[in-house]
């Protein structure tokens, strides 16, 4: 599923099951996806026909081994197609990791052929003495600001250098140096991040999930590359603290609060808090038409709160409410995969929508979100409703209110894991209701 959990196992920053393998380990998956949409915009085509519909097919394939002792390394390869069928089953597809040939006769995008595309998306080389461990090399991370996202058919990813210390207690230390990403926050020749152009599908409005640049490419990530800390803490068991600060060079300050509890009174019950701050630095060179902004501006604040109960053999039952301020300029989305300077990304706060990104995290947005988790049968079933307020129109974001409704129904068959998601969105002031027919199917090896 969708919901993204910042837990202590993520905090650590280790992607993959590195350090959890005997000698050599092979894994990976193959996912086929489909979408189709409906809308009553004006001239909008109709649910389950060529124009309303995207899919994707991916594979990838991970390799991870023990080379001395206490020295790891990993590498990963990613390819993504559309097996052709965007000549005439598909107007869209999932991945922004297409580039596009213009000089075919294809039925797609005026006569374009998407082109397939395949990458080595992990590369690292890990070693762990006196309770530190040294990470190099391209890898997934997972942290509030800077991190991979994997709920389309594809994954961004990272080149980095990440240290991680246990010395202490209950407590792990972290700290990294991000140098490049393959986000498309990062694609430096797409028209929305102020290229030339590169006649990838986000320049095109044809992707559905276009979170990773065009050929997977990687390029400076941010404007000069970006230090973060962080430290996490749990010695007191049912609470989790953590605490991160980046340094975006030449580009912006943040930092991120987060502590989470269960509560040992009341047996299912947890509750969350979440406080961030990100601060754009002078000159800023924020993407897009805007460009360098050239004058001091507020910084942003966001908090979020979280209350959920578990009944047991029942459901799990979730509520949230988070505001982000409306004096800065930055919202609070991923920093490697939103369109320009974190707007349109996918977020950490804990109201962030199922399917609709880049809302929550706004400027200026007040946010809520309500959700249920059961299995019946076998099958497990979420249904969530999530309302972002856009309160008024910045720098970067527009006013705008949108109420999501998610219901999601997942079931595994052994290697296979299937979901269907229906998904219908309101945006009130476009005034455009949509709603989304999706079915997931991801084979595990």
């Amino acid at each position: 599923m969708r919901v993204t959990k910042l837990s202590l196992i993520a905090a650590l920053l280790i992607g993959s099951s590195a350090f959890a393998i005997e000698n050599t380990k092979v894994s990976g998956d193959a996912r086929l996806y489909y979408g189709t949409q409906d809308s009553d915009a004006p001239n909008a085509p109709n649910l389950f026909t060529k124009e309303s519909g995207y899919t994707n097919f991916s594979a990838r394939l991970d390799l991870t081994t023990d080379l001395t002792k206490g020295v790891s390394a990993g590498v990963g390869t990613q390819v993504v197609t559309t097996l052709g069928v965007e000549h005439n089953l598909v107007d869209k597809v999932w991945s922004n990791a297409h580039t596009v040939d213009g000089s075919t006769g294809a039925r797609f995008a005026g006569g374009a052929q998407v082109d397939s595309a395949m990458w080595f998306d992990e590369v690292w080389l890990a070693g762990s003495a006196f309770d530190t461990t040294l990470k190099i090399g391209r890898q997934a991370l997972d942290t509030p600001l800077a991190f991979t996202e994997k709920w389309g058919v594809d994954k961004n990813t990272f080149e980095a250098g990440v240290l991680i210390n246990q010395s202490i207690p209950s407590t792990t230390l972290v700290a990294t140096f991000i140098g490049k990403s393959n986000g498309s926050a990062d694609d430096r020749t797409s028209l929305r991040e102020a290229g030339a152009g590169n006649f990838n599908l986000n320049d095109i409005g044809a992707t559905a999930a276009g979170y990773v640049a065009a050929d997977g490419r990687y390029s400076t990530f941010g404007n000069q590359g970006t230090y973060a800390f962080g430290l996490v803490n749990n010695s007191f068991k049912p609470l989790t603290l953590q605490g991160w600060y980046y340094d975006m060079v030449d580009f912006a300050q943040a930092y991120w609060l987060q502590a989470d509890a269960k509560c040992s009174k009341i047996d299912g019950l947890s509750v969350g808090a979440q406080y961030a701050n990100t601060d754009l630095d002078k000159r800023a060179n924020v993407g897009g038409a805007i460009g360098v902004i050239g004058v001091d501006t507020k910084d942003t604040s966001a908090w979020a709160a979280m209350v959920g109960y578990a009944m047991k053999d029942v459901a799990t039952f979730k509520a949230a409410y988070s505001e982000v301020d409306d004096d800065g300029v930055l919202g609070m989305a991923n920093t490697a995969t939103g369109s320009i300077a974190t707007a349109g990304g996918q977020s950490k706060l804990y109201t962030e929508m199922w399917w609709n990104y880049g809302y929550v995290s706004a400027v200026g947005a007040e946010s809520y979100a309500l959700s249920a988790e059961t299995k019946i049968s076998s099958i497990d079933f979420l249904l969530g409703y999530y309302n972002a307020d856009v309160t008024k129109n910045s720098v970067l974001f527009s006013k705008e209110e949108l109420t999501e409704i998610a219901l999601v129904a997942s079931k595994t068959f052994g290697p296979l894991a299937t979901s269907l998601a229906l998904i219908h969105g309101d945006r009130e002031v476009a005034d455009v209701k949509t709603t989304d027919v999706q079915i997931y199917l991801t084979y595990n090896f």
